[in-house]
């Protein structure tokens, strides 16, 4: 699902609010019939971890680590060996086609190339829901599309996907999309499906 609409039209605070960091004023956030804010922080973190993946416009990657070790934090944290760690982290960043750029930091990647380590690190803890806020809005319209074709496989592997962009080409690719404006949804369309 897309989450489309101008700028201060509340995209960003609805994903943080299904990512649960930010309480809604009204209403429920229920993640496998689990409100999110009836917990404590403890415990939407600890589902944070277990069920929800987050990708940002900015990668968020860890400067002096190489692309695997960005991979490897969540493994880390997960409590994994560290044998396990690189065995998942080097697979992860194979699937992304980054199998030659496992000891490359970050700033000895291209743009896309640090998108796709973040893809990579998202899907370290095998998320069910992935949260997106403008994955694909610092790179080139190539690059943009082949970000949009792995979140696409993603979804085929029956992850939720929840993307805020002001891409249109980006957001017709979602099989939803939502227009925000002023906090309220002002459009709803379906993309129709057509199965072969």
């Amino acid at each position: 699902m897309s989450l489309t609409g101008p700028s201060g039209s509340g995209k960003s605070t609805l994903l943080l609010m299904l990512g649960g960091m930010l309480s809604p004023t009204s209403g429920r956030v229920l993640l496998d019939k689990q409100s999110l804010y009836d917990l404590d922080s403890n415990g939407r973190a600890r589902l944070r971890k277990e069920k929800i993946g987050f990708v940002f416009q900015t990668f968020n990657l860890v400067p002096y680590l190489t692309a695997m070790e960005n991979v490897q934090v969540p493994l880390f944290l997960a409590g994994l060996e560290r044998a396990e760690q690189e065995e998942r982290a080097t697979a992860l960043l194979e699937r992304v086609g980054l199998g030659d750029r496992l000891d490359h930091k970050p700033t000895e990647l291209s743009v896309g190339q640090q998108q796709r380590v973040a893809l990579a690190r998202m899907l370290a803890n095998n998320p069910q829901v992935i949260l997106a806020d403008e994955p694909t809005g610092n790179l080139d319209p190539e690059t943009a599309d082949q970000i949009i074709g792995f979140l696409e496989e993603f979804h085929d592997e029956g992850r939720t996907i929840v993307m805020v962009t002001h891409d249109p080409r980006a957001a017709g690719r979602a099989h939803r999309i939502l227009r925000l404006a002023d906090g309220k949804i002002v459009g709803d369309m379906a993309r129709a499906l057509h199965v072969a």
